[in-house]
């Protein structure tokens, strides 16, 4: 019973746009540099004619996998239910392209799959007979601003991002009996604070006075919907949405730390969600993210005997991506940088 320590090749998106990775040099750097064998991956990032692949490239994945002796722990998968173009797909298609993405993932040698927050528990379950007969596990993802465990904050239940998520997912998991299908919990619920990438690129983009107005009235203890009305009397014709607003307040979509510990028996794989890894003051040669508690959660982990995958999912990218070629983060370094902790933190 141990964590175990793998990256979603998602982290290297840059590497792959600008063409100085592919999925085989990806495979590499996680082997050779960072000592794992864990591999998550985004279907259409590195799939050749998803959602159709050929044999070719089935048993090109498969041949690379085995010569690294890796392991395909989770394969990602979205839901373009406007995929037909004349039509939003209704639930029942839903399961029909969920079905089929099981059974690629089956082919390439993933034990999990991961559906969106936003797929709902029903599809899931329409899909159970196929993830039973093909022996790989079925995972909603528990994903900011939605909590493990439903608090004061959310009064109001929003259909789409209904509070009440893993609890009916596990309600559905206790009513089928299923051993297939569970949670993946993702790091970024234990976001306490902006990341400084973030608010750097915030100020470059929209006034820096309303950046800071915002991270003040934060401090002070506001929500984003109490600074919403104030940012419209202070900054008038203010392009700032509510979306972009919650990232810099972030109180209402933090988790609780030890709620994590309730849902250990659920969890199929665990997304590492990080933005910016800086060396810790004092101690060279160690890392944090220091808008993400990880140390706290992984204690309940390790407690728990947590035996699974954390997959390392670099995000940090995003926000240095408006200026030229030579100011984008180097995402290989910051994953590095990111087992760095993992390894002292699990204590492998």
């Amino acid at each position: 019973m141990a964590i175990k320590r793998g990256v979603s090749l998602y982290s290297y998106q840059q590497e792959q746009f600008f063409r100085r990775m592919t999925w085989k040099d990806q495979i590499r750097e996680v082997h050779d540099n960072l000592h794992t064998d864990g591999i998550e991956i985004i279907d259409e990032a590195v799939i050749r004619r998803y959602p159709f692949p050929s044999d070719e490239f089935i048993f090109d994945w498969n041949s690379y996998m085995a010569r690294y002796n890796m392991n395909a722990v989770t394969m990602d998968i979205y839901l373009d239910v406007h995929q037909f173009r004349d039509h939003v797909m209704n639930h029942a298609e839903a399961a029909e392209r969920l079905k089929n993405d099981i059974k690629i993932a089956s082919r390439m040698g993933f034990k999990n799959v991961r559906c969106l927050c936003l797929v709902p528990t029903d599809v899931i379950e329409m899909a159970l007979p196929t993830a039973e007969k093909y022996d790989v596990r079925i995972g909603k993802e528990i994903h900011a601003p939605l909590p493990i465990k439903p608090g004061l904050t959310h009064k109001n239940i929003d259909p789409v991002m209904d509070p009440r998520m893993v609890d009916q997912m596990i309600e559905m998991i206790e009513r089928t009996g299923t051993k297939h299908a569970g949670l993946v919990p993702d790091f970024g619920i234990f976001q306490h604070s902006p990341t400084d990438l973030a608010i750097a690129y915030y100020k470059r983009v929209m006034n820096p006075d309303m950046i800071d107005f915002i991270l003040e009235k934060a401090q002070e203890g506001l929500m984003a919907g109490d600074i919403a009305p104030l940012l419209d009397e202070k900054f008038p014709g203010h392009k700032m949405n509510f979306m972009t607003l919650g990232s810099l307040v972030l109180k209402e979509s933090s988790a609780k730390p030890e709620d994590i510990k309730d849902i250990i028996p659920y969890i199929v794989s665990i997304h590492g969600k990080f933005y910016h890894m800086t060396e810790i003051e004092g101690r060279p040669g160690q890392y944090e993210d220091k808008a993400i508690d990880y140390e706290t959660p992984i204690r309940y982990l390790k407690e728990c005997g947590f035996d699974g995958y954390i997959d390392s999912e670099f995000e940090g990218q995003r926000y240095c991506q408006d200026g030229g070629v030579d100011q984008m983060i180097d995402e290989v370094e910051q994953v590095r940088r990111h087992h760095e902790m993992l390894t002292r933190l699990i204590g492998e």
